[in-house]
């Protein structure tokens, strides 16, 4: 030990003036909780300014210029925000299913006494939403967005939370990422079920057939990245082909993952392996520790470490970039306030979400079925009621399904937009005023 050299420090770890003053402050902020959601405000703001600027006209001539992939006789044609929303968010769905996949096998959805509560608000956060819009659009020619209400985003909400509840206890954010994974499982079977048309079975079957020979490839242990990468663009081709919406065929692939380690003494068997690499390393040793440490963490968890930041980055910023363009001239903002559509999506997510999560809420921990998150008021709850009406990504995901009028898209945009700004405001002054308040004195007026 005495002997050996020091580790050179790498580029962004110096104090030149690059890696001090820009590369480290950027992965700082990059690491923080509420990147993910500050990025996607920001892409949507220049959305906004573009399609409202004096260029608004590329705003829509780019996103939809056409864009075609042919191979010998083969070709698929598209605009781009087709592709964007058919093609890229299918990644984004895929880490969906492999959060989803994990949270039910070793995270806060494994057992029922855990996964109650958050459960139980969800479906009340689905429910009511999806109520009151339809109590506002039935008959109407809105009738078909009532999915768009129902759905939580994660990143924005989680980032609310971060910046303006440092005074909430961590179970409070657990209760709301849970939340929001039963959320995304609910909004995942309404877009199957409810907005997938004209389904073509032989297609159908076919991605079945795929999505079987990936189960018999984990079965017989082939762990060749390549072949799973193929095989999952088939089952997506195919899904497509299919009329159900392509991106189930990432949260289906996501739940396929194993979320368990291969070999969970991995990493002690590559920690030994490594003390050999220190005066005799080869190529073959190197890959031999580095598969060893690698088996240690399951494969649901080693893709969703490599993806999420590409997701929440990179995918998401270009959907909304993509999709939060609309224009807000007066006559535009007129219309949406008089619009059952848009007010229908308001207070679905504003005051839906809100009854529907700390009503469902009170009913579970009243009926015993679940209990209070640890340290957190009532108060508290509420908040994190409040914020979850912010459904900014999947609502608009889902205004893009219900519509194809384009007055009905831009003015269920309008209300997702003015809905999410309103219930983060509403969740961020109701934690500020609840923060110091304790649990026990709220629990006790409850009972």
């Amino acid at each position: 030990m005495l002997g050996r050299t020091p580790l050179r420090r790498s580029w962004i770890s110096s104090e030149s003036p690059i890696p001090r003053l820009i590369a480290r402050p950027i992965r700082s902020f990059l690491d923080t909780e509420s990147a993910g959601g500050i990025v996607l405000l920001a892409a949507a703001g220049i959305a906004l300014v573009w399609a409202n600027s004096p260029w608004s006209g590329s705003y829509e001539s780019f996103w939809h210029a056409e864009i075609s992939v042919t191979i010998g006789s083969f070709e698929v044609s598209e605009d781009l925000i087709h592709w964007v929303n058919d093609g890229l968010m299918v990644i984004f769905f895929f880490v969906v299913g492999l959060e989803i996949k994990r949270e039910l096998v070793a995270g806060e959805l494994n057992g029922w006494r855990k996964a109650a509560l958050p459960a139980v608000a969800a479906l009340g956060g689905m429910i009511v939403p999806a109520l009151i819009y339809v109590a506002l659009n039935a008959g109407g020619s809105g009738s078909a967005g009532w999915g768009i209400p129902m759905a939580t985003d994660i990143a924005f909400a989680v980032g609310v939370l971060t910046l303006f509840g440092k005074r909430a206890p961590t179970s409070l954010k657990v209760f709301l990422l849970s939340l929001a994974i039963v959320d995304d499982i609910g909004a995942i079977l309404v877009i199957a079920l409810f907005y997938s048309s004209g389904l073509q079975f032989w297609w159908l079957g076919a991605a079945v057939l795929l999505v079987a020979v990936i189960a018999l490839m984990k079965r017989f242990r082939v762990w060749w990245t390549p072949i799973y990468a193929v095989v999952g663009a088939g089952v997506w081709f195919a899904t497509l082909e299919s009329g159900v919406h392509a991106t189930i065929a990432g949260v289906a692939l996501g739940l396929m993952a194993p979320a368990r380690p291969y070999d969970p003494g991995g990493a002690a068997d590559a920690i030994r392996e490594a003390e050999h690499l220190i005066d005799d390393p080869s190529p073959g040793a190197v890959r031999r520790t580095m598969i060893q440490a690698q088996e240690a963490v399951s494969v649901a968890e080693r893709l969703e470490h490599v993806l999420h930041p590409y997701s929440s980055f990179l995918i998401i910023p270009v959907f909304a970039l993509a999709n939060a363009g609309v224009q807000m001239d007066l006559g535009t903002l007129g219309d949406a306030m008089s619009s059952p559509v848009s007010v229908g999506v308001v207070l679905g997510l504003v005051v839906g979400k809100l009854v529907g999560v700390t009503g469902f809420s009170w009913i579970a921990v009243r009926s015993g079925i679940g209990t209070l998150p640890e340290g957190a008021s009532w108060a508290q709850l509420t908040a994190v009621a409040a914020i979850a009406g912010i459904g900014f990504t999947v609502s608009l995901f889902i205004a893009g399904l219900a519509f194809t009028e384009m007055k009905l898209v831009d003015e269920a945009k309008i209300g997702i937009l003015a809905a999410s700004a309103v219930a983060a405001a509403v969740g961020a002054a109701v934690l500020r005023v609840s923060g110091g308040r304790s649990s026990s004195r709220s629990d006790r007026a409850s009972r």
